[in-house]
């Protein structure tokens, strides 16, 4: 691959030698969250220079002395771990296509479990914060579909396969971006108001046959499914010409996601499964930022 290639992300020897120390880490917060010159919310000096104080993570404005701690609110506020460390953590988040166990972090940084678990469960809500979901509209064709994930049920009385497992209701807009959330049950209300919250009235949705889907087309939506059961999976358009019918793209991104969870995590709680489905959300809509993810979860803190 091509070294300036937008897409490429930096080598582990690249990093090391841009992030050498916890000043030059430190100052990269500063840059990404603030910038060493911009307003200061003290005296007010428009694009105001901030040079570091010695033997303290602060900055302090050229002009009126006001002082500015970029690492206050963040999760490197008051840690013990050192912003190096911090640095590395979120750099192997952001190059790894398979996710990074809390474990994984223990062993790789030198840390207690207790503070790789941590700082993994920190670093996966960064990048929910940083993919901002919650704002996300859909438009254009729409794809939908539910993933349960969970483990086996075994013995007599347990409920059917659903019972220990996690509903995930997946969006995805084609040749777009994906939201991905925890859902109760797959009842045709919880569905209906997650469809309210992330899709565009004027757009097309590609769904299974599921008989929850129902409420697309009494809700207006233009609707088109497939039917798994009897084994279709693509389904030229031809009613309208318009682009065929599947959920394909939605498909790949679990298949991709239960690989990892399984090779990578073995088992999620019911508890923390937002979180993990959060991190390859953000991963799968920023796989083309290259570098810039990096930055994009330094400056999500």
């Amino acid at each position: 691959m091509k070294k300036n290639h937008p897409t490429r992300k930096l080598n582990v020897t690249e990093f090391l030698k841009k992030f050498s120390n916890e000043d030059v880490c430190l100052e990269h917060v500063m840059k990404v969250r603030f910038g060493l010159r911009h307003t200061c919310a003290a005296c007010g000096m428009v694009n105001a220079t901030f040079h570091r104080i010695a033997n303290r993570k602060k900055f302090e404005c050229a002009h009126c002395g006001a002082h500015v701690a970029p690492c206050a609110g963040t999760i490197f506020h008051k840690s013990s771990t050192s912003l190096q460390v911090w640095f590395y953590a979120i750099y192997l988040f952001s190059v790894s296509r398979n996710g990074v166990g809390g474990m994984e972090l223990h062993r790789a940084l030198g840390v207690t479990r207790k503070t790789g678990q941590r700082m993994a469960r920190q670093i996966r809500i960064l990048m929910g914060k940083a993919d901002n979901a919650d704002a996300r509209i859909l438009s254009g064709v729409v794809e939908s579909d539910e993933a349960f994930v969970g483990g086996a049920l075994y013995g007599k009385g347990q409920g059917n396969y659903r019972s220990n497992k996690v509903i995930i209701l997946g969006l995805k807009e084609r040749g777009g971006r994906i939201v991905a959330r925890i859902i109760p049950d797959t009842k045709s209300e919880t569905i209906r108001a997650e469809f309210h919250k992330h899709i565009s009235p004027n757009a097309s949705i590609h769904t299974d046959e599921a008989k929850h889907y129902g409420l697309v087309k009494r809700d207006s939506w233009d609707h088109k499914f497939v039917n798994h059961s009897a084994e279709q999976y693509v389904r030229p358009d031809h009613l309208t010409g318009g682009p065929d019918i599947h959920v394909n793209g939605m498909e790949n991104f679990w298949r991709n996601f239960k690989s990892a969870v399984r090779g990578t995590h073995i088992h999620i709680s019911k508890r923390h499964a937002q979180k993990y489905v959060d991190e390859f959300t953000f991963r799968a809509n920023s796989r083309r930022l290259g570098n810039a993810m990096f930055d994009a979860l330094i400056a999500a803190v």
